[in-house]
Formats: C-alpha cells, structure tokens, sequence
C-alpha cells in the first residue's frame, strides 16, 4: 500500500510558477557586453551576473564578488565566491573576469563599454578567485564599472569574431534564469537556475511575449495574462477599473531615463547654432508633457537626472518663443520662401515618441519649418538609421543609470562605430571637464565640474531635451514580496513569490 501510494504522488506533476512579462522589441545581442538596446539589456540582466550592483537603496552591493578594498588610490582587488557555476555547471573563476576585461577592451569590438575601462591598467587573476585592477589615475567609477555582466572563457577563448557569434543568441551566463534561445518576434522563455549561487529563483520561469503594439500589451494586462506591465499615463488616468485594480497594485516613480530630439550635427542644416536655437524656441515641451503624460512626468532640461550630484538646477527649459525662432531662421537664411525642412525618425513600437513627433511637427509649423516624420520597426531603425548614423533628426530616448557619466555619450572620442556619440557631437572644453571629471573622486568638486558640463552641452542644443517621464507599473498583487525601489520594481524579483 504505501509503495501504490508513493506512485501515486510521484505521477502527480509539480506545480510550476510562471511570471508573465512583455517584451516590445526583439533583442539584438543577449551579451552584456553588446547589449546596447533595450530588450537585450533587459533578457541579458536575467543571464548574466556581474561582481557588484546596487541595492534597493542605490548602494553597492555584493553578487559574484564575496569582498573587495581599495589597496590604494589606483589599486582594487575583489574576493570572488567559491561556490558559483555557469548555467553549463562549469565553475566560475577569476579568469572569467579576466577574459571580460580583454574582450570588452579588444579592438575586434564595437561596443560603447569599452569606454568605462579606458582608466584600467590591467586585470590579474591573482589566484583562482582573487582578482587586482590596478587603474592608470584615480577614477570616479572605478567600482562602478564591475556592474558589467561576466563572460564565460572556457565557452568564448576560441571564438573567432563574436559579434556575429550565435553565443548572442544562445548566451550561457551564471544569472538566476537560463535562456535556451530565442527566435525573432517570438515569446521569449526563460527558466530558473537550480544551482543559483544565491538561490534558486522562487518563481520557476519567465515569459516575454512579444507585444510591439502598446495597446495590445494593455488588452493583456485588462485581461489578467501578464503579472506585470507597464501604463502609459492615459490608460493610468482613463482606461482602467475597479477589476483592474483589484488585481494589480500600481507603482509610480520617476523614471531613470529621459526623451529628446538630437540632430545630425555633419548635416549641413543642423551645423548652424541659430537653427538648432530656432527649433528649441520653436518647441512648448510644457505643452508636450501636459498633452502626453497627463502630469505623470516632468520636462526635462539637460543631461542628467535630478536628485544626482551631476544636475544643474540653475538651468531652466526655454521658453516657447515664436517671434525670436523666426528671427533666427531668417538669419540662417530660411523664410516662406525656402523654409526649413528636416525629417524626424523614431521608432514605430513607442507610441508616446510618435505623438510627441507630431506634436512637434505641429508646433514647429507655427515658425515656418516644415517637420515629416517616419516610424520604423525597433531593429530596423537600430541597423538602418541610429547605427549607422543616416538621419537628419531622431527621437529617442536614454536609459541612465544611478552614477551620472558623460563621457560614452558627449566625449568626442564616441563618435565613432559602436558609439554613442551618434549625433557626432563636439565641444573642446566639455571633451577637456569630462576627462578632468574621470579623475576627480572628491564629491563636491565632482559636482562643480558635472553641472558645468550639463551646462554647455544645453547652450549648444545638439539634442532638445525633451521630457522625463513617470514610470507607472502595475504587478499582480498574488505576487508577494514585491518591494518598490529607486533601482526599479524588480531589484529582488528572485526572492518574489507567486503562488
């Protein structure tokens, strides 16, 4: 009886979790290394670790590294921990970090991460798990930079050129969910890691769908499918219920991130300081948040996020002024006659970029410029038009992180392939403060030197500064142990459960 018994249980399946999330575009490369999108950095946070991060509170916390200490000004070690494994079950070791060091800063890569590690002499594997960076100069980041997910040696050494490697595609990482693949325009799975050097995840699987249409996303969310998504503000204020919010709990806080129009600065159009001025003066960004956000954002004046030691709260949005934007114009030589005319792209699955583009058209006409606008699938834009650098002006918007840095996006050395200076961007004094910044660790000097830069870069108008929207989440309320943070809703989702 009790062997018929036991049968029994063990033909009953386990009960399985499953978080159900969206994802709108398809991911490029799921590498840390190369993952400069959005929807690869989001697969790629789930399969790679790297030796430190932040906290719920912005603070630096420890992952794959057990310790580390500043020997000296230029010289960092980090203690690993003993007991972690590639999703392979190989063991991770100090060569791992090693080898990511040498390949993020190999010449066979293109990728605008490289620049944080401009300050790093060498990286030595002391012993199996005890690693040195010894820096050329102090650096502000020199912890910051080890956030960089680690690469796997013993999988990549032989690899002759990896950014066409089906590695990007099949990524094996030490992260707390493994990923098998992934297929264009399909859901993305992926699977809890039992060996998880912290722990196993508590919820055994995670789903991408593939929703690229934002209104499709909403119908999911109304209709209970996924357990965690994203609202626009109208669909926040307007179109949801009782039922909505009796099943979901809703998280808003000001995103990390913000929105602009940048120019083609090599277009022979946008090489003129008063045409780039007209178009601001042209442009109500009140109007845009208002009509947009519905309050649930802000506008944004400059390069860096408020409440960081880079802001610069002296520096204001300008005003909307029809009469002085004409002026210039007329003074660049455009009027009724020969007026202005550009063309902005963005990308088709951000619905919020395509209104604020029409928004723009239409106040622009106001000062006589004539504004067309194309929309285009996300990786298409990516490979035909941002990459490339084959545009006039582009919507876009960048993700930041806690640190402020300027250098990957507004030091001329970027303006390159695999940069992020797209726009081609360059100003002298603004290349010289963001080198003098690298080597200032004193704060409040820091800061003198981040505001003076946020500063110049606003007079020069290479992007309009746009907007910075709230970031509005909703999450089934089964799920428990969800706690809200500065460092986003899902800082601690291995330790979520949902029953």
């Amino acid at each position: 009886m009790k062997r018929f018994i036991l049968l029994i249980f063990l033909s009953i399946p386990l009960l399985s979790s499953t978080l159900h999330l969206s994802i709108s575009a398809n991911p490029s490369r799921v590498n840390p290394i190369l993952a400069t999108d959005s929807a690869s950095g989001e697969i790629s946070q789930w399969v790679f670790d790297s030796l430190i991060d932040y906290d719920k509170n912005a603070n630096i916390r420890l992952k794959m590294a057990e310790s580390y200490k500043f020997v000296d000004d230029k010289t960092l070690i980090f203690k690993l921990k003993k007991n972690i494994k590639w999703h392979d079950g190989e063991p991770f070791s100090a060569e791992d970090v090693v080898f990511t060091y040498k390949t993020i800063t190999s010449p066979k890569i293109f990728t605008p991460y490289s620049s944080d590690f401009r300050y790093v002499k060498s990286v030595k594997a002391l012993d199996k798990y005890t690693i040195e960076v010894k820096y050329k100069e102090p650096y502000f980041k020199a912890l910051e930079i080890w956030m960089m997910g680690i690469l796997p040696k013993h999988i990549l050494q032989k690899e002759k050129d990896l950014m066409t490697s089906s590695f990007n595609q099949h990524p094996i990482g030490t992260g707390p969910y493994k990923l098998k693949g992934f297929e264009i325009s399909k859901d993305i799975k992926l699977t809890a890691n039992k060996d998880y050097y912290i722990h196993k995840p508590n919820i055994d699987s995670l789903t991408y769908h593939f929703i690229p249409d934002p209104s499709t996303q909403f119908l999911m969310l109304k209709s209970h499918k996924l357990d965690v998504g994203s609202l626009s503000p109208l669909q926040y204020e307007r179109e949801i219920d009782k039922d909505f919010k009796n099943f979901y709990s809703v998280y808003e806080n000001i995103s990390h991130g913000y929105t602009y129009l940048g120019f083609n600065l090599k277009n022979k159009k946008f090489k003129n300081p008063k045409v780039r001025k007209a178009i601001s003066l042209g442009i109500d960004r009140k109007e845009l948040v208002d009509i947009l956000f519905f309050g649930h954002a802000k506008v944004c004046t400059g390069p860096f996020m408020p409440g960081t030691f880079a802001f610069n709260e002296e520096v204001k949005a300008p005003k909307r002024d029809i009469k002085k934007a004409k002026e210039l114009l007329k003074e660049a030589g455009y009027d009724k006659k020969h007026p202005l005319e550009f063309e902005i792209v963005t990308n088709s699955n951000n619905s919020i970029r395509m209104y604020a583009a029409q928004i723009i058209q239409h106040q622009l006409k106001e000062i006589g410029v004539k504004v067309t606008i194309r929309a285009m699938e996300w990786q298409a834009f990516l490979n035909t038009v941002v990459n490339p650098r084959r545009f006039e002006a582009i919507i876009l918007g960048w993700g930041l992180g806690i640190t402020p840095e300027a250098y990957s996006i507004w030091h001329s050395d970027n303006d390159k392939k695999g940069g992020f200076n797209f726009i081609h961007y360059k100003n002298k004094e603004v290349d010289n403060l963001i080198k003098e910044a690298e080597r200032t660790v004193d704060r409040e000097k820091l800061s003198k030197i981040y505001k003076r830069i946020f500063k110049l870069i606003v007079e020069d108008n290479p992007y309009l500064f746009l907007y910075i929207p709230n970031s509005i989440t909703a999450v089934n309320k089964k799920i428990k142990n969800v706690s809200p943070s500065i460092t986003g809703i899902m800082h601690n989702a291995i330790e979520w459960i949902k029953p």
